[in-house]
């Protein structure tokens, strides 16, 4: 590994150990009813999201393997069953304590490296914020290193129909695709390149509608 290479793996490490961090006092205060509350990720409460993002801590190879048989491959179907099932049987304070006791933890998605690990964390981490209304805004820097991180292969799973927009961060220098103007906080255009639709109004332009519940 080249000495560049493991500056950016150090800072993208940090930047995944201060995002859990700071999700983790987030979500130590929200209230009992705000953790049934829906999030940004259809059908699954803010529950059901934290149990999602903590099961790589909880979950052994040998688990995730049979769970994956269960879900005959569909990596989808597994992290949809895992999520409800975790919700179920863990209370708030047994996922948060999840989050909270590994925040340093080495976990990468299959492929993705660090930089994937910090997109997990941070789009479901906005999952629940924008949904609950709460203004958290993540760092603008954690923000780039995510979208930089974004390349075709990434926006084209989550699905979004970005065709004739040009998407403009209105804090960062940062931009995607041509076409009529949509412009907001990098942290929201993220959410639209993740296939998430916004509360109405956090992005302006004549196609903003298009990424708005």
């Amino acid at each position: 590994m080249t000495e560049d290479r493991r500056m950016t793996e150090d800072r993208l490490r940090a930047a995944v150990t201060a995002e859990r961090r700071e999700q983790a006092d987030l979500l130590a205060a929200l209230r009992p009813e705000q953790w049934d509350a829906p999030t940004l990720c259809d059908g699954w409460r803010v529950r059901e999201v934290i149990a999602h993002t903590t099961l790589p801590f909880r979950a052994s190879l040998r688990r995730m393997a049979v769970e994956l048989v269960r879900a005959r491959g569909n990596i989808n179907r597994l992290a949809d069953r895992c999520a409800r099932r975790d919700a179920a049987d863990l209370p708030p304070e047994m996922l948060l304590a999840s989050l909270r006791d590994n925040i340093a933890h080495p976990w990468t998605p299959p492929g993705g490296g660090v930089r994937g690990a910090l997109s997990h964390d941070v789009i479901h981490g906005l999952d629940i914020t924008v949904a609950l209304g709460l203004d958290r805004r993540v760092p603008v820097e954690r923000i780039a290193m995510v979208l930089a991180g974004m390349r075709p292969k990434n926006i084209a799973f989550f699905g979004a129909d970005l065709t004739g927009v040009a998407l403009q961060a209105t804090d960062l220098d940062w931009s995607h695709g041509t076409g009529t103007p949509v412009r907001g906080l990098a942290q929201d255009l993220l959410l639209a390149v993740c296939g998430r639709r916004l509360p109405p109004g956090r992005l302006t332009g004549e196609a903003a509608t298009r990424f708005s519940r």
